[in-house]
């Protein structure tokens, strides 16, 4: 059986035009841009890596913390949860996705 996250069809559809590929990592599912990561996708979540900017940003919505990748797990320093209220607005979680994507294939981290 195939594992897919609940959301995985939201992000694929956010991620239309950009060079994306998904592969299962851990508990969840990765994606990528290129060669970068640049979403975790486990459970309902979906946790986007961010600028240092964007990120604080993104940490100052209601509900958007670090994401974990199970619940006993450190959360991972660069990926923001999104919220739910990003997660149901199409356009926004669009911007969302494209400004991690960007910020992934842009620089070394």
């Amino acid at each position: 059986m195939v594992y897919r996250p609940l959301r995985y069809e939201q992000m694929m559809k956010a991620a239309e035009g950009l060079d994306v590929r998904a592969r299962r990592m851990f508990d969840g599912m990765a994606i990528y841009s290129g060669e970068r990561m640049f979403a975790y996708l486990v459970g309902e979540d979906i946790g986007l890596k961010l600028s240092p900017k964007d990120r604080k940003k993104a940490l100052s919505l209601s509900g958007a913390e670090l994401l974990k990748a199970n619940p006993d797990a450190e959360p991972m320093k660069e990926y923001v949860r999104m919220p739910q209220d990003i997660l149901d607005n199409y356009d926004q979680f669009v911007n969302w996705v494209q400004k991690s994507a960007q910020y992934a294939t842009d620089s070394v981290h």
